[in-house]
């Protein structure tokens, strides 16, 4: 009987898979209200896991087979879903942070422009992007803080040498990951670089939405 509706195992496919990224979502954010309760006192260990695991959803919707009409809405609603957290805290251990940043709202509305840019037929493009962002950033954020190392201030953003560094290095191994065919060693080390100097520009949380868009738009650009 399932099989004489047109378009039904396409529906269950999609449904299923969302199912998937949704449990993802869901486990991330229980994993942070963890931590934020193990730890209170370190309030950017949540948010930063928030941000790392978030990166891996667009390489599950991929893997997936996620339409493009399913990517969109999702996109959308998760980006709808952090900016009402933001303004009313329903999950505070992804916001509280002591200081006024839109980063999580950044986040979101560079995957969903990516999603509409790119998806699926550049896929590879818009996972690639958001792995910089969600690794490089996420890494060199929680290692600057935890590493005393020589630093400097952007917009009264602080920086550090450790962190700079580690958003280089796990910048060009996201990119060589997933572009190594497409790319050469002095490409994927110039894309990197170009991102970690706008990571350098992280007032407000903006470098979240500028990193990954230009990110994707250099290496649209270089193949």
């Amino acid at each position: 009987m399932l099989a004489m509706v047109p378009g039904l195992p396409t529906l269950l496919h999609q449904a299923l898979a969302a199912c998937v990224i949704a449990l993802w979502l869901a486990l991330t954010a229980a994993a942070a209200l963890s931590i934020r309760r193990r730890w209170p006192e370190r309030q950017e260990w949540s948010r930063k896991l928030v941000h790392v695991a978030s990166g891996a959803v667009p390489l599950l919707a991929w893997w997936l087979g996620i339409e493009r009409w399913l990517a969109l809405v999702a996109a959308a609603a998760v980006t709808l879903v952090t900016a009402g957290n933001h303004r009313w805290r329903w999950l505070p251990a992804i916001e509280d942070v002591g200081r006024n940043s839109y980063g999580t709202v950044a986040y979101g509305a560079a995957i969903t422009t990516l999603v509409w840019l790119y998806w699926p037929q550049r896929a590879d493009l818009v996972c690639t992007s958001v792995l910089v962002m969600a690794l490089g950033d996420g890494l060199a954020g929680l290692l600057g803080a935890a590493v005393n190392s020589p630093g400097w201030s952007v917009l009264g953003q602080r920086k550090s040498l450790l962190g700079t560094a580690t958003m280089l290095l796990t910048s060009g191994l996201a990119i060589w990951s997933l572009q190594a065919a497409n790319l050469s060693l002095p490409q994927i080390a110039a894309v990197a670089l170009m991102a970690t100097l706008m990571e350098q520009l992280a007032w407000g949380g903006i470098d979240n939405l500028t990193v990954p868009l230009g990110t994707a738009l250099l290496l649209q650009r270089l193949q």
